[in-house]
């Protein structure tokens, strides 16, 4: 902790926020490249079990050109969802709406049955739509199931890191073209979907920040467990 007076911390806040100024450009510049990915048509037929029953990846869109899938870590055997994916997904319900007034569908994809998720979120009070993929390769494909010769390998997040884990969390786009054509358009791993949650942004303005000292949210609870 550094006391200082007023004039002193004015003088040190306006030096930072000609750096806050400079990392909005270089975030504007990055989110732009981003946006011009290019884009990789998906060929192969994906049927997921969701509150109407079978679903193509195509009808998850709802009618909309664009797609957000959350990849929630919810393995078949298990009977609750990860902790670290129900902080994630605690910020779900208040942005869906949004999303749809640009054109957005945003879904939550797991492994597990749907009877388990449906449960599973029942229990959070949760809302989002949530489907199962335990019946396709959907979360192989998209780098967020591995097997067990994979999980000590470098096999996650574009090859950069070992998954350790059957499932990991992430998120993928995807856009719908001409004739219902689908195209994969982007997707982040691990420290790359730190954005989509609002729980760390806000702690990253006060003073502890996250608290963490690099061992990751080891202090965070599914929300009904806090005490």
């Amino acid at each position: 902790m550094n006391v200082v007076s007023e004039p002193e911390w004015l003088t040190a806040r306006e030096e930072l926020l000609r750096r806050e100024k400079e990392f909005t450009r270089a975030r504007d510049e990055l989110t732009r490249a981003r946006r011009e990915l290019p884009w990789r048509p998906v060929e192969k037929t994906y049927v997921f079990d969701g509150p109407a029953g079978k679903e193509s990846l195509g009808d998850l869109f709802e009618g909309r050109s664009q797609l957000l899938v959350y990849h929630f870590m919810f393995e078949p055997e298990a009977d609750v969802g990860c902790p670290i994916c129900s902080f994630w997904a605690d910020n779900f319900d208040p942005v869906v709406r949004h999303l749809r007034a640009r054109d957005v569908t945003m879904v939550a994809v797991s492994r597990a049955s749907f009877a388990r998720l449906a449960a599973y979120r029942d229990r959070m009070g949760w809302s989002f739509r949530w489907v199962s993929s335990g019946d396709n390769d959907f979360n192989y494909d998209f780098g967020v199931a591995f097997r067990p010769d994979e999980l000590v390998r470098p096999v996650y997040n574009y090859g950069t890191l070992a998954p350790g884990n059957a499932d990991r969390e992430g998120v993928s786009c995807f856009a719908l073209g001409a004739g219902g054509s689908i195209f994969h358009t982007y997707s982040a791993y691990a420290r790359g979907i730190d954005l989509v949650n609002t729980a760390y942004n806000y702690l990253d303005l006060v003073p502890k920040g996250r608290d963490e000292n690099g061992r990751g949210p080891f202090w965070v609870r599914r929300h009904d467990e806090y005490d």
